[in-house]
């Protein structure tokens, strides 16, 4: 299907009620889905605006501005039942990564944190061991230019401590790829995960050659895996709508499922943010859709064994029932 007629169409089950259609999308599909499956969200964010020091992000005035806790996600319509979530924190306060780790603590729902610290900073280690203290601190994310600035200056001894404290490091942005596997080949243990398709916007057109270029060049370490996160957001961009078939997405995800292969590749969500783009539901059902062709196997592997290795997220007691969580 065109992409005009995706945007129609996607218009359409809005104004149908896109939840109730969605979960019909289910038995229409081709590829049976695992009957139960352990599904762990890799990319969420959560925040309060009313506690008493506010938030510095989201932005006032603005749909995301809101009290977003997991408990908020619970309660959105899925195409699969989430059974957990490994957060990422956007927020640049240090404390606020403590923030996350308290509201964690009696929720098994949470099992793991991916905390924002700055590698350049003087504190970087005192506060890197702090949180990794506690076992459901995973990892920090950085920015592709705070990486780049980092490899150019040879200043990686917050990457090595990071693998010397067996966590993870995500990153997010331009070349994040390139980026990741220069870092890999200089700090072979750390674990190494990049954010949001490797950064690229999703279009009518063919993948851009950089981009799978550098997909092709990171996939060779060892240590780096991927998340298709963000996916409909990737095809929003410019105040774009996101088509709602797999059909748009697939030669995007081919070139990284080719790339990565089974064993490499991570589901997440970024919601709320994502909300930008399409509800829950729609952006969950695009990414299953096209791991359930994939096998069985490979769509477990997908939804949580995967992030199990990169990530070692916690299996929490209490955290479902009625699922069966094999070991990775």
């Amino acid at each position: 299907m065109l992409p005009n007629g995706l945007i129609g169409r996607r218009g359409f089950l809005a104004a149908q009620g896109l939840a109730f259609l969605g979960a019909l999308a289910t038995e229409a599909s081709a590829a049976p889905a695992p009957k139960a499956l352990d599904i762990i969200d890799c990319h969420t964010h959560f925040y309060d605006p009313t506690r008493p020091q506010g938030v510095p992000w989201p932005a006032k005035n603005t749909p995301l501005y809101r009290t977003v806790l997991p408990k908020h996600l619970k309660e959105q319509p899925q195409f699969r039942p989430v059974t957990g979530t490994v957060i990422v924190e956007a927020s640049p306060w240090v404390e606020d990564n403590q923030w996350l780790l308290d509201i964690a603590k009696d929720d098994p729902f949470i099992t793991g944190i991916v905390g924002n610290l700055n590698p350049g900073s003087p504190d970087f280690s005192k506060d890197l061991r702090r949180f990794a203290a506690n076992p459901l601190f995973r990892g920090i994310r950085v920015s592709a230019d705070t990486l780049r600035t980092a490899l150019e200056a040879g200043r990686l001894e917050g990457f090595n401590l990071m693998a010397d404290l067996d966590l993870a490091l995500d990153i997010n942005g331009k070349d994040s790829a390139t980026l990741a596997a220069r870092l890999a080949t200089h700090v072979p243990a750390l674990r190494i995960v990049l954010n949001h398709l490797g950064s690229v916007a999703v279009t009518a057109e063919a993948p851009p050659q950089a981009w799978a270029e550098g997909l092709v060049t990171a996939a060779r370490q060892q240590n780096i895996w991927i998340k298709i996160s963000a996916l409909a957001e990737s095809a929003a961009q410019g105040g774009k709508n996101a088509p709602a078939d797999l059909t748009f997405y697939r030669p995007y995800i081919d070139v990284i499922w080719k790339s990565f292969g089974d064993d490499k590749v991570i589901y997440g969500s970024n919601w709320p943010v994502s909300e930008r783009a399409c509800d829950y539901i729609t952006l969950q059902r695009i990414a299953l859709e096209y791991a359930f062709e994939r096998g069985d196997a490979a769509t477990r592997k997908f939804c949580s064994l995967n992030a199990k290795r990169a990530y070692k997220w916690l299996d929490r007691p209490g955290r479902i029932r009625g699922v069966t969580t094999p070991s990775p």
